[in-house]
């Protein structure tokens, strides 16, 4: 089951802090994809996730969906399933969120992106959405790649 965005209101996005990864241009993380897991948030018995996402390629990705296994705090696996990013303009932020239902975030350890799933756009490389893929957390749940 593919978990596609939420959408945000605007006020939520300049609620958001400040983020480790404005401050990153292409030139900085190179021919790759940063994913920073920024938030997370218990709601209605499910964990919605607030990922920061940028593209360091100098093409447009049309699409990009990751497949991710999700791990309780037992370390277990909870569920597979496909974060569906959409499109990612190059040297951009994007905020993407997905709700993932019948799980609070405090029973969720880790997440393991296990690859992408989908990648499209014109005048990208072979595997430039997983080949020097950045994962990075600012919560207490795990990232991995």
């Amino acid at each position: 089951m593919a978990l596609k965005p939420l959408m945000t209101s605007i006020g939520l996005l300049a609620a958001l802090p400040a983020l480790t990864l404005p401050t990153l241009a292409e030139e900085q993380i190179g021919a790759a994809v940063a994913i920073e897991l920024n938030a997370a948030q218990t709601i209605d018995g499910g964990c919605t996730l607030s990922f920061v996402v940028l593209n360091g390629h100098a093409a447009p990705i049309d699409q990009v969906v990751y497949e991710a296994v999700l791990f309780d705090a037992s370390g277990q696996v909870d569920r597979l399933t496909l974060f569906d990013l959409g499109a990612l303009p190059p040297a951009r932020q994007r905020v993407r969120q997905f709700s993932v239902p019948n799980i609070a975030c405090e029973g969720l350890g880790s997440i393991l992106f296990n690859g992408a799933d989908t990648c499209t756009g014109e005048g990208l490389p072979q595997a430039a959405c997983e080949a020097g893929l950045i994962l990075s957390t600012r919560t207490d749940i795990e990232v991995r790649g």
